[in-house]
């Protein structure tokens, strides 16, 4: 008798097959989270919805048409997304895909955090003006391709030599994305808010116009001031120490050692609200 043929043993399968299944597809998604990948994810469900719809309302021409989409988008997906799936490959084949654990996010997060707040001390007590743009859930591809790519390892010593003046890559944003310094002077849109203070310059519209249509956070350094600012979702957190703005990094990142959020109150500025 084979062990599938035991009742209890088939059904102990199919729960294991079915949590597989959805680990690996898990695992897919926080892949291309983030990515491009992501819109055309919701584009092939909005195109599954319809080719239901067709064939239950006896919709036959577009029904069609969605079997066609079906049929033929996913080569073109394999086209479009050929590095997204490249790096997908790349990290099963070195045996990231499955093997991450909490404890190395929460280094890597932890190395993050000391690395900007690190080299934020530095350019603020020299007045260094600086525009760093940290990637959350939403995608900052677009305005990476403005800039130029470099891929690297944070640290605060690349961060430093990126903003000393007078650089070629000091003029523009500095994106993190995956915890890597994906690209320096980078182009971001300029916030046309007329609530905005006119003593704070570009780097801060720029500041505020990346959070105004992305859920990213930006860490701007005043080269007039020398005042350290925050933004997130159209707000300035203006005027941080070092110590404030660690504990925001570390409550906004989602950094698993907080223990409090940040007391920000005193410094927090709602671009809507205040000139």
């Amino acid at each position: 008798m084979h062990i599938a043929d035991f009742p209890i043993w088939s059904y102990l399968s199919k729960i294991v097959d079915i949590l597989v299944v959805w680990y690996v597809i898990y695992k897919l998604l926080m892949v291309i989270r983030g990515t491009k990948a992501v819109q055309l994810l919701k584009g092939i469900f909005v195109i599954i919805i319809v080719r239901s719809l067709s064939s239950l309302l006896g919709l036959q021409a577009l029904a069609w048409m969605m079997d066609q989409a079906l049929t033929y988008g996913f080569l073109v997906v394999i086209i479009i997304f050929q590095p997204e799936l490249r790096r997908a490959l790349e990290q099963l084949g070195r045996g990231k895909f499955f093997s991450r654990t909490n404890g190395q996010e929460e280094d890597e997060q932890a190395h993050l955090v000391e690395a900007i707040v690190k080299a934020t001390s530095y350019m603020a007590k020299r007045r260094i003006g600086a525009l760093i743009s940290i990637e959350r859930g939403t995608g900052l591809g677009d305005y990476i391709e403005t800039g130029i790519p470099l891929d690297s390892v944070v640290s605060a010593e690349l961060l430093i030599n990126i903003f000393i003046p007078n650089t070629p890559l000091h003029d523009g944003a500095v994106i993190i994305q995956k915890r890597k310094v994906a690209a320096a002077a980078c182009y971001l849109p300029l916030s046309e808010s007329p609530f905005i203070s006119k003593e704070l310059g570009t780097r801060h519209r720029a500041a505020v116009g990346i959070s105004e249509v992305t859920d990213c956070l930006t860490v701007v350094v005043s080269e007039e001031t020398g005042g350290i600012t925050v933004t997130k979702n159209g707000e300035l957190h203006r005027d941080l120490s070092l110590e404030q703005l660690q504990e925001m990094l570390e409550a906004e990142l989602n950094y698993t050692q907080k223990t409090k959020e940040p007391s920000l109150s005193k410094w927090n500025w709602r671009v809507r609200k205040h000139g």
